[in-house]
């Protein structure tokens, strides 16, 4: 048995590293990619044709959610509308029709595990790192587009892995960057946090991601990620899930800040972790100590010999069950188009707004979480002049027709300063929030619960018709 059985890594350039090969062929798990390991349709089926050639029991995983976070789709923005928006469209069969094409495209691609859909309930307005991901604030209503989102997907023979368990919506505080802390009653957080979860996993869900998060409640010294008790008791026992759990990255603050990824992979594996999802620019020499770390807590009993064989079984037995590729002419499958008319309809629009057709178009530039990544959003996605607006950028939309487009613009001191002083320069101009707004909406006249190219389409459609 190696310990590399249950690691994930990521690695630098869109052909596989001789270090990656090497490993594969030692046992490594898989890897999981990113957007800068992709150039190409052709070439992502060609790097994923390499990987299983050096490992054919390999995981290959990706970030597809199906709208603002996309891996395949990250030179142009994504073509589906997005969990948001899903959420308030509220057409299951749209749902199950995004599901089941994201895990085509995924299938075609020769990516076998996609960490989707995001399961958490975003109840938190001003959350920087889940938002528009979540199919919304209501328990019942996520529950049930994460269920059949999932289920569609996994039809296709690409497995989900529903997160962040036990629920990452609830927090003000970006788990890459810090610790977040959801401090709430173990019965509330049974009653909304992991009620999608449970919807996931009697959906089919084949795998579920943890959270770098503390719930105090449940476990006040550990973050979910390194807590037996929420993810043997909680997960495994009070849900009985039986499916493959995988880390979040480790390279994360909120799991590897202060003791490092070794250290972080052996208090996962001994929490209960399957899988786990190391990072994005990693090398042989990390997986070489990480798998040292996990061999060395095996031989001085920190690790129970018999958790790390159980993860490696139900990580080779999550490997076995997923479908192989698709032919390669699926490649050229067009991604379906979806009627923007739909999303329209969903968007939040204030009664006293007016657009005008032609309007100069001012998107606020905010620096995008980890997750997001660097990736056209919204009108600048789909194919609009757009003039990007930096912090401490100047602007005059006096005598202008303008729209003001921003994500989540309640929550930067500067994005609200800028809107402030258009709207003092020109009362007729149309703010548009493409995040998560505030409940007041104070800083959005038109709010789009996403920013993918679909929603930014939408959007130019509206400003078109000139509502």
């Amino acid at each position: 048995m190696s310990a590399l059985a249950v690691l994930l890594p990521g690695f630098e350039g869109t052909e596989l590293p001789a270090w990656a090969d090497a490993a594969l062929r030692d046992g490594m798990g898989g890897v999981c990619l990113f957007a800068e390991n992709i150039a190409s349709p052709s070439q992502l089926r060609a790097l994923t044709d390499a990987i299983r050639a050096a490992n054919p029991h390999a995981l290959i995983a990706i970030d597809e959610e199906g709208g603002d976070v996309t891996r395949l789709h990250a030179a142009t923005g994504s073509p589906y509308p997005g969990n948001a928006l899903l959420g308030r469209i509220d057409d299951h069969d749209l749902t199950a029709r995004v599901g089941r094409s994201v895990a085509r495209e995924l299938r075609a691609a020769g990516v076998n595990l996609n960490f989707a859909p995001d399961a958490d309930i975003n109840s938190n307005p001003d959350n920087p790192v889940i938002g528009v991901r979540s199919f919304g604030s209501d328990p019942e209503a996520v529950s049930a587009h994460v269920a059949t989102w999932t289920a569609a997907h996994e039809r296709e023979g690409v497995a989900v892995s529903a997160k962040h368990f036990p629920g990452h919506g609830d927090t003000a505080q970006d788990s890459h960057l810090a610790l977040p802390v959801v401090d709430l009653p173990a019965e509330e957080l049974r009653e909304r946090e992991l009620r999608p979860f449970l919807a996931a996993a009697q959906a089919g869900a084949r795998s579920i991601m943890t959270s770098h998060v503390l719930l105090p409640r449940l476990d006040p010294d550990r973050p979910a990620t390194f807590s037996p008790a929420i993810l043997q008791g909680v997960l495994r026992g009070e849900l009985g899930y039986e499916g493959v759990i995988v880390s979040d990255a480790l390279d994360m603050v909120g799991a590897s800040g202060e003791i490092g990824i070794p250290a972080a992979a052996v208090r996962a594996i001994a929490a209960g972790c399957d899988l786990l999802c190391i990072g994005t620019k990693n090398t042989g020499e990390q997986m070489a100590e990480i798998a040292a770390a996990l061999d060395a807590a095996v031989a001085d009993g920190s690790l129970p010999a018999e958790r790390l064989l159980d993860a490696v079984a139900r990580t080779r037995a999550l490997a076995d069950s997923v479908a192989p590729p698709l032919p390669i002419p699926a490649l050229d499958e067009p991604v379906p188009a979806f009627d923007l008319d739909r999303g329209i309809a969903a968007f939040d629009i204030g009664d006293d707004v007016v657009l005008e057709p032609g309007a100069r178009i001012l998107t606020l530039e905010t620096v995008a979480n980890i997750a997001v990544g660097a990736s056209p959003w919204g009108p600048a996605a789909a194919g609009a002049e757009t003039t990007p607006v930096f912090e401490g950028d100047a602007i005059d939309v006096t005598g202008t027709a303008a729209l003001i487009v921003g994500k989540a613009n309640h929550r930067h001191a500067w994005t609200r300063a800028v809107i402030d002083r258009a709207r003092e320069q020109n009362p007729s101009v149309v703010v548009v929030d493409m995040g998560w707004p505030s409940p007041d909406r104070a800083y959005a006249d038109i709010a789009t619960f996403g920013a993918s190219r679909y929603a930014g389409q939408a959007l130019l459609r509206l400003l078109g018709a000139g509502r």
